[in-house]
């Protein structure tokens, strides 16, 4: 109880921190919101101008416009876009699914494909192949998701020129296509995350491999397979599995950039056309958001971690 307490507070911390810092830096954007709304228009006028200031608000001293903005936020009031008049949260709604769809995607690719790679790469240490498989996953490592994304679609534009693999499918609508479409970027961001878990399950995977109880096994006669499989995983997915709670927040974030290369109508899209026109309450609203659901990700993780390591509640 006392952990979770301490886990809430540093939660509620955060959230007002980026709050804060959301709210401040938006407004260092340079260009003035109103005036990019009314565009050049001849009938724009200083009196048009403060006029619709005044009904946005944006007149008040900042302060008072960020604790007006988070007095609304507690009790669930986003407020509207500056643009469309519609509610931030239901903005946010419309072009969340795609961008949740893509992280659960890239999650599982990324899950499923490194913990064999982990073992792999565990079992082959010290074997002739072990520099290869090593540089390869320190390539998988280092390369930016969007270029990968970027070489994905001139590859498959000039191997299958006639095969659609950019936009966005409903999977309502088709969910053969929509699986299709998400596929390639799922790819492209999960790269990163599968290298990085990969390399964490091998290092744990041989530490677990030196252990007294392994090697009892070894002296009973399990073979080297079995002594990986039935013995020396269990353990070594603790770190991974708590890793792939932090990472799912990661994902989240960077799907917001490969919608861009692979033109997915998600958060990613409605934040750079928040920055653009310098919609504030959607701009504000949505990285509050993504940042709740990153916090809210470690904080599910933490308590996990402590559930499957009861000795972590205790620190």
């Amino acid at each position: 109880m006392k952990m979770l307490r301490a886990r809430l507070f540093d939660l509620a911390i955060v959230l007002v921190g980026v709050s804060l810092l959301a709210f401040s830096f938006i407004r260092m954007i340079p260009g003035d919101a109103v005036a990019i709304m009314l565009g050049a228009n001849a009938e724009v006028t200083p009196e048009r101008i403060a006029a619709v200031r005044h009904r946005l608000g944006l007149d008040q001293p900042v302060y008072e416009q960020y604790f007006h903005w988070v007095g609304n936020v507690v009790q669930g009031d986003f407020g509207a876009s500056i643009w469309t008049g519609k509610p931030v949260l239901h903005e946010i709604a419309t072009h969340a699914g795609p961008t949740a769809e893509l992280t659960v995607i890239a999650l599982f690719l990324a899950v499923v494909l490194a913990v064999p790679t982990g073992i792999l790469m565990a079992r082959v240490r010290g074997r002739a192949g072990e520099p290869v498989i090593q540089a390869t996953s320190v390539v998988g490592l280092t390369i930016p998701p969007f270029w990968l994304g970027i070489l994905l679609i001139l590859l498959f534009s000039t191997l299958a020129p006639n095969l659609s693999i950019l936009g966005y499918v409903p999977f309502s609508q088709d969910p053969l296509a929509n699986i299709g479409h998400l596929l390639l970027p799922a790819f492209a961001l999960s790269l990163p995350i599968l290298a990085n878990l990969a390399r964490l399950l091998r290092s744990t995977l041989l530490e677990a491999l030196q252990q007294d109880y392994v090697r009892t096994a070894r002296a009973k006669g399990v073979s080297a397979r079995g002594a990986v499989y039935r013995h020396a995983l269990r353990n070594a997915l603790i770190p991974f599995v708590t890793s792939v709670g932090i990472m799912a927040g990661y994902l989240f974030g960077g799907a917001i950039v490969i919608e861009q290369v692979f033109t997915i109508p998600g958060l990613g899209q409605l934040i750079l056309s928040a920055i653009s026109q310098r919609d504030y309450p959607l701009l504000q609203g949505a990285i509050l958001l993504v940042t709740l659901v990153f916090v809210l990700v470690n904080f599910v993780v933490d308590l996990l971690y402590a559930v499957i390591d009861p000795r972590v509640s205790h620190r």
